[in-house]
């Protein structure tokens, strides 16, 4: 009996450890059913590919090929944003000459006509006074090519002991292979050459095209800009507006006067020592020393003195004496009066702005990295504070008062 009582016992608990169980089993099967019920399984059935990441490609894929798109196509338009970028600074130049004769009666229209057929004149006279000068030395070694060919093959034979003759020279370059290969070459880049000739042609139209429209509607361009900014937004941008235009053509102009100045102080000297060519070197010299920053006067200055040079020597070095305390008067007297209400560049930030635009454009940048430098200085000079500086040690090491030569001097001559 009582080994019977103890199955029983035995097999209560079984019993009730299957019902626990089996309970536990159906809650938690419950639990997983209400969980896949609740949300997406991460997985698809059988441990695959998650059901998100196909979407995720598509999405990565068509960014791709956006940007790609993006890429393609700014490099297509990347010239005409170049040629925008030159008209624009154009524009800023010459739009306060456009203003000035705008608020005297002429339309905008034809003040810009004015302006650009002024600034044609002044390239077109440079140009060929400059044309002459290269057309007139081209000629003359032309014509003196044969004796300068002459004196070579006597240096030569003098010297080495050869026995050269003009004769064998000639018959040995006419038939020689070099230069039928040189002229067959020079022959087949015509195309070529004639290909960026009319792509030159074409480029200037398109930035004298911008520039005439962005200096003769300046006004409705600024109302379209302004017309989908607020009141407050609209301010900013037309003051940033008319610092722009009168740093950049204040610079511009300033430059130019000083060219003009320096042309004509140039030209009493080549006059006044008879150096040939007076009229083109004197533009050379101004314009060049002018609007090329820091070696631009001597670059401007070997050219005279160098022909300067082939009539007399002491020419040559009047002709750079000249130059030289020309610059300094320059630096000193005039380029302060004549800059003291535009805007003047440290010429080291102007070299450096020009190395820095030639770089990221070449000629292009070189040539708008100073208007632009202007501006951007303009931009500084208007939204940022200065401060007065009170510590001394700033201003450097200060001349002692009565120790300068001066002051010496002037000691003395009251004792004596």
């Amino acid at each position: 009996m009582a080994g019977n009582a103890g199955d029983a016992v035995d097999a209560g608990d079984a019993a009730r450890a299957g019902s626990a169980g089996g309970t536990g089993n159906a809650a938690g099967a419950g639990s997983d059913g209400g969980g896949r019920a609740a949300g997406e399984p991460d997985t698809a059935p059988g441990g695959g590919m998650p059901r998100w990441l196909p979407r995720a490609m598509v999405m990565a894929l068509a960014l791709l090929g956006a940007f790609q798109l993006a890429n393609w196509a700014f490099h297509q338009v990347i010239g005409l944003l170049v040629n925008i970028l030159i008209a624009f600074f154009g524009a800023l130049a010459i739009e306060p000459a456009v203003d000035w004769m705008a608020a005297r009666g002429v339309r905008r229209g034809i003040a810009t006509g004015l302006v650009f057929l002024s600034v044609l004149a002044a390239g077109g006279l440079f140009v060929v006074l400059l044309g002459s000068l290269l057309v007139d030395q081209i000629t003359t070694i032309g014509r003196n090519l044969p004796n300068y060919v002459d004196d070579v093959v006597l240096w030569l034979n003098q010297t080495f002991g050869t026995d050269l003759s003009v004769g064998k020279l000639q018959d040995n370059v006419l038939h020689s292979d070099w230069l039928r290969n040189y002229v067959q070459n020079q022959a087949s880049n015509v195309w070529g050459l004639s290909g960026a000739v009319l792509g030159g042609v074409f480029q200037l139209f398109t930035i004298t095209l911008f520039t005439f429209y962005f200096a003769a509607d300046g006004p409705r361009l600024r109302r379209a800009l302004c017309s989908v900014l607020p009141p407050s937004r609209q301010a900013e941008v037309l003051r940033a507006w008319e610092i722009a235009v009168a740093k950049t053509g204040g610079y511009l102009y300033s430059r130019a006067l000083m060219a003009l100045i320096s042309a004509i102080a140039h030209y009493v000297l080549f006059q006044a020592l008879n150096v040939p060519y007076a009229p083109a070197l004197a533009v050379w010299v101004g314009v060049i020393s002018q609007f090329i920053p820091t070696v631009g006067t001597y670059l401007a200055g070997a050219l005279p003195a160098l022909i300067a040079f082939t009539e007399d020597p002491w020419d040559a070095v009047w002709v750079l004496g000249f130059v030289v305390v020309y610059q300094q008067f320059e630096n000193y007297v005039l380029q302060p009066r004549i800059t003291a209400k535009t805007v003047d560049i440290h010429p080291a930030v102007a070299f450096g702005s020009v190395i820095a635009g030639t770089a990221l454009l070449g000629a292009v940048g070189a040539l708008v990295a100073i208007p632009a430098t202007a501006t951007l200085q303009g931009f500084l000079g208007a939204y940022v504070k200065r401060y007065d500086v009170t510590d001394p040690r700033a201003h450097g090491p200060q001349r002692r008062r009565g120790r300068s030569l001066v002051a010496r001097i002037r000691r003395r001559l009251r004792r004596g």
